[in-house]
This record gives C-alpha cells, sequence and structure tokens, in this order.
C-alpha cells in the first residue's frame, strides 16, 4: 500500500489512509479559517467609526484654509492619518478581544469567537496588536515629515487615541466600569477629527470639535447597541455598563436619543442655513427600522446594522459640509495655513 501523509495537531506522521492531496487542502482550509479568524478579531464592520471621522477632518481643513488642494503631499497626510487611525482601531479592537477572553466574558454565542475556538491563541492575537500599533506610529512618522502640524500637536492626539484604544479593555479597562461609552465618544467623534484636522491644516481649532458631535452620538450608538444586547453575559462576568446602569428602558431611551437628535441638528442646521445639511435624511428610514428592532428586542445583528448606517450617515454628512458654502458653516474659522 502507498505511503502517503497526513497533519495531526500541526506536525506530519506517516499514514497509509489520507490521500496526499486532501493533507494540502487541510492545510489551506486552515490558513484560510487562520486569516478569517484575524479578520473576525479585527471587526472591519466597525472601521467606519473610523473613516468618516478621518474624511469629516480633513474635509474641514479643506473648508476653512482655501489654500488647501487635494496635492500629492497633502493626500500623503490623508493617508497616513487615515493608516494611524485604523491601526489603534484595529489594535484596539484585538486589545478587546484579548482581555474581554482573559476574563472570561466571551463564549461560543459571541460574536468574535477567535480566542474561545482555540484557532488563533492568545499570543497571537496579542502579537498581532502590536504590530498594528507600531505600524500607527509608522504613519505618525510620515505624518511629521509631510504634515504642516507642530509634532508636539499630532503626537498628543495620537497617543490620546493610542491610549483610549487600549484602557478600553486594557490597563484599568475603562470598559468595565461604565466609562467605555464615554471613551468610544470622544475618541470616534472630537478627537480623531481634531487628529485628521490638524495634520491637515497645522492649527488647533474649536470648531472642528462641534462638527464631530452628531457623527460621534451615531457613532456611540454602535457600542451602546452592542452592551444593551450583551447585558446578561457582562452582568454574570462582572462588567458594569451604561446599558445596565439604565436598564432596557433607559436603553431604549438613550439609543433613541443617540439615534436621532443629529437629524435634529441636520434640520436646524438645514432650515437656517444651508439646504445640503439634509442630505443624512435619507438614512432616516435606516433609523427607524434599527429603532423599531431595538425596541421589539431584536438585538442580534444590531449592532452590525447600527454601524452600516454609521458609515452611510457620515458619508452623506461629510458630502453636506463640502457642498455647503463656507458662509453657511456656522462657527467655521477661517485662518491661515501653519507651515513648520
Amino acid at each position: 500500500m502507498e505511503n502517503h501523509k497526513s497533519i495531526s495537531n500541526g506536525s506530519a506522521m506517516s499514514i497509509t489512509t489520507v490521500p496526499e492531496p486532501e493533507d494540502r487542502t487541510v492545510v489551506k482550509h486552515s490558513l484560510r479559517t487562520q486569516v478569517r479568524s484575524y479578520l473576525i478579531a479585527l471587526r472591519p464592520w466597525s472601521f467606519g467609526a473610523s473613516i468618516n471621522p478621518v474624511i469629516l477632518g480633513t474635509a474641514l481643513a479643506l473648508k476653512s484654509h482655501s489654500e488647501l488642494s487635494l496635492s500629492p503631499a497633502n493626500l500623503v497626510v490623508f493617508l497616513a492619518a487615515l493608516v494611524a487611525t485604523l491601526s489603534v482601531h484595529g489594535a484596539g479592537n484585538l486589545v478587546n478581544t484579548y482581555y474581554d477572553y482573559l476574563k472570561g466574558i466571551d463564549s461560543k454565542k459571541s460574536d468574535d469567537r477567535t480566542l474561545v475556538d482555540g484557532i488563533l491563541s492568545p499570543d497571537n492575537v496579542a502579537t498581532f496588536g502590536q504590530v498594528l500599533y507600531i505600524i500607527g506610529c509608522l504613519a505618525l512618522a510620515v505624518l511629521y515629515f509631510f504634515s504642516p502640524a507642530r509634532l508636539e500637536h499630532i503626537a498628543l492626539l495620537y497617543f490620546g487615541g493610542l491610549s483610549s484604544s487600549f484602557l478600553y479593555t486594557g490597563g484599568i479597562g475603562l470598559k468595565y466600569l461604565a466609562l467605555g461609552d464615554l471613551v468610544i465618544m470622544f475618541t470616534f467623534g472630537p478627537l480623531t477629527v481634531m487628529f485628521a484636522y490638524t495634520s491637515q491644516s497645522g492649527t488647533l481649532q474649536l470648531f472642528p470639535l462641534l462638527y464631530a458631535i452628531p457623527l460621534a452620538m451615531n457613532t456611540e450608538a454602535i457600542l451602546h447597541s452592542n452592551n444593551t444586547r450583551d447585558m446578561v453575559s457582562d452582568r454574570k462576568a462582572g462588567i458594569v455598563t451604561i446599558a445596565m446602569c439604565l436598564g432596557k428602558t433607559g436603553s431604549y431611551i438613550l439609543y433613541t436619543l443617540l439615534m436621532f437628535v443629529p437629524y435634529i441638528v441636520f434640520a436646524i442646521l438645514g432650515v437656517n442655513f444651508s439646504l445640503a445639511y439634509l442630505l443624512p435624511f435619507l438614512t432616516l428610514p435606516m433609523a427607524f427600522s434599527l429603532e423599531k428592532d431595538f425596541r421589539r428586542g431584536e438585538m442580534g445583528k444590531l449592532p452590525q446594522r447600527t454601524a452600516k448606517l454609521n458609515l452611510i450617515f457620515g458619508v452623506l454628512y461629510i458630502i453636506a459640509c463640502l457642498l455647503v458654502p463656507r458662509q453657511a458653516m456656522p462657527g467655521i474659522v477661517t485662518s491661515p495655513l501653519i507651515s513648520k
């Protein structure tokens, strides 16, 4: 009988039953599964929460500084800011996966079963997170050479975001102390918008923080829906979240406010300044559908669906900001472009 190879616990041994072609299929399938697990651990469906603030901050810089253009150097600044932000976001998601597993929070019923199913080891996830943080720091180095901003300004904003992404579940674990919502709302709103704005313009202004608020509220709705869905398992694990403190009714009210207050803001802006601000209203049917599912307790895929709304909502908001004349943007400050 012909001698063939098989894979058993990662090692090859000689047996006479499994043909060699099947072995190659098993190896490829295992590799594919591992790559897929890395992607799941990154939670790419949430990346819109990072991409939109970077684009919004860049758009605000273009609107407030007429001398700015989409030159090759400015495109490099934009891409570097985007890579830095996405790297920190992805690393933060991995840190969350790592510590949720160590604390026994993730289970077979969790969305992210990367570590629970044993496809990746905790060391794999921790190493991947470190690599992403390093990539983010390299992107910051690129900004140092191409951005007009002072190094201390962009470094302060970048490392503020990096610290938030780690401390969300690592270190003191702000997520477990009912502070995670505030961290996410600040990081994936005002902080990231200001980081992108300052990277392009070289200036620190207050108005980008104000323009970030509608997007930040909509982004926070993603996390809040996730925490509301996971209230039971979080309570068993000893976690304290705002959703747990508010209960089901209070959480529904907060979710509704997070979803619909931005539309009220856009309605006021549309009536008083420019109809272009009404563009995000195209997502209103989606928002009502999500509110209905939340009210009915149909929470299974609500965080992912809220993230999809957030992505489209953010894109329409950014387009509105680009279409609106500068004089129709309340609070915007036009100042000379700062150079090093």
